[in-house]
């Protein structure tokens, strides 16, 4: 087995899931996740959607895209000031540049506070 797979059968069953529970057609779907209905058949054949769709289809099913990869190793946590960036550049109330400058002031803030040992929130830290 390669390091990482994906599991397409899985990702498809659960949109199928998803597809049922709105009661959508397939091509409802295709539409409403602005992708082809073309993705979707070959997705149902085995076949991995590309990066995009892939990525369409989660947020039509509202699903997280992680329970799709089968792995043999143990999954790492993203590091906290990755996870930060993350949420800053999809808040749609930021622009690109203020997403930048915001994680630019956390992660100097962070490692200054990180280096100097500091602890935040306890008396030991204050």
């Amino acid at each position: 087995m390669n390091s990482v797979e994906f599991d397409v059968e899985k990702f498809f069953a659960a949109l199928d899931s998803q597809r049922e529970l709105k009661k959508k057609s397939w091509k409802k779907v295709a539409d409403e996740a602005k992708v082809s209905a073309s993705t979707l058949t070959r997705i149902s054949q085995g076949r991995r959607p590309d990066v995009d769709s892939f990525g369409a289809l989660c947020l039509w099913a509202g699903i997280d895209g992680n329970d799709y990869f089968v792995s043999d190793r143990a999954r790492v946590d993203a590091e906290p000031l990755t996870k930060i960036s993350t949420y800053l550049r999809a808040d749609p109330n930021l622009s690109p540049d203020g997403a930048s400058a915001l994680e630019a002031i956390i992660r100097a803030a962070y490692e200054g506070l990180k280096s100097k040992g500091e602890k935040i929130g306890t008396s030991e830290g204050l």
